[in-house]
């Protein structure tokens, strides 16, 4: 994703209301053998939303392969800013096919040129020795303003984020540690959010997978940019995902409550590096994302990142 002012990613969801209105645009048209084409839904600043490129590749992929197989791991760069205005088409190529696992690799075109290209591996369910962190322990997701709330009580005195939060979404989110980014004070890199898909979802593990890589994109970079609220204007700065990385571990369902736990190591040379653990509401790890991207200001912009 790509955006010269920090927006809540509740922006990026404009057009799509709940679960199924998701589904129906990550359900790509299959084109000819090995290649999709996708739609976009209208976000405020004209570009796509990585979350969707990253949705829709990771269908692609999973439509060339055996449906008892399902993702393990995905790891792509996002290369152009999107178009919105422009479908994207998605050429899958058949890397391997093993006894366990397939690996796909999947490019996202618009107007001749790759925009964004990930690897996919994908594997049987298989036995084996198992252990995990320990889930953070927060407030139950009951137990939390939802971010909606959150935005209500900033109507008055915020009105420009209060619209941003506001606008509909087909995930509903609610953040432990409540922020602005505009009149906060600096912070340590840590947030915890509750999240669940609105609507009912299917029965299918892959499509699970997908709406929570959708999801995924969610408050990485804005998580990076925490220890700098209150020292670094946030309306000067341009941000820019560059990759992002995602492991499935175990089964989970996006339409109960999972906890995403954020945490920032590092920025240095106009980067931000995040990470973030995924757990069940039963303390299981179910998912790990990794992501970089780009933090400078908005003076020294340049139109290839």
């Amino acid at each position: 994703m790509i955006f010269a002012f920090l927006i809540p990613q509740y922006a990026y969801l404009v057009g799509v209301k709940n679960s199924e209105e998701l589904l129906n645009l990550l359900d790509l048209e299959q084109i000819d053998d090995n290649i999709f084409r996708g739609q976009n839904y209208k976000t405020p600043w004209g570009r796509v939303f990585g979350g969707q490129v990253l949705a829709q590749a990771l269908h692609a992929a999973s439509q060339t392969v055996p449906v008892e197989r399902c993702a393990h791991s995905m790891h792509g760069y996002f290369i152009l800013a999107g178009d919105i205005n422009v479908p994207v088409v998605y050429q899958v190529e058949r890397l391997r096919d093993g006894g366990s696992f397939a690996t796909r690799r999947v490019t996202a075109i618009q107007k001749g040129r790759p925009i964004f290209n990930m690897a996919a591996s994908f594997q049987l369910d298989q036995p084996g020795v198992e252990h995990q962190i320990e889930m953070p322990d927060v407030p139950a997701p009951e137990d939390v303003q939802t971010d909606l709330d959150y935005a209500a009580s900033l109507k008055e005195s915020n009105p420009t984020w209060y619209q941003r939060l506001s606008l509909p979404k087909p995930i509903e989110f609610r953040t432990v540690e409540k922020f602005n980014f505009i009149d906060s004070k600096k912070s340590d890199p840590f947030r915890h959010i509750w999240m669940k898909a609105i609507g009912e979802m299917p029965d299918d593990k892959r499509a699970h997978q997908e709406v929570l890589a959708y999801g995924s994109d969610y408050s990485l970079l804005t998580t990076a940019f925490l220890p700098h609220t209150g020292t670094v204007d946030i309306r000067n700065m341009f941000f820019a995902s560059l990759d992002h990385a995602m492991w499935f571990h175990k089964d989970f369902r996006i339409d109960d409550w999972l906890l995403y736990a954020l945490d920032s190591p590092s920025a240095s040379n106009s980067r931000g590096f995040s990470r973030g653990n995924i757990f069940n509401r039963e303390g299981k790890l179910v998912a790990s994302v990794v992501q970089e991207g780009l933090m400078r200001d908005n003076s020294s912009r340049r139109s290839d990142k």
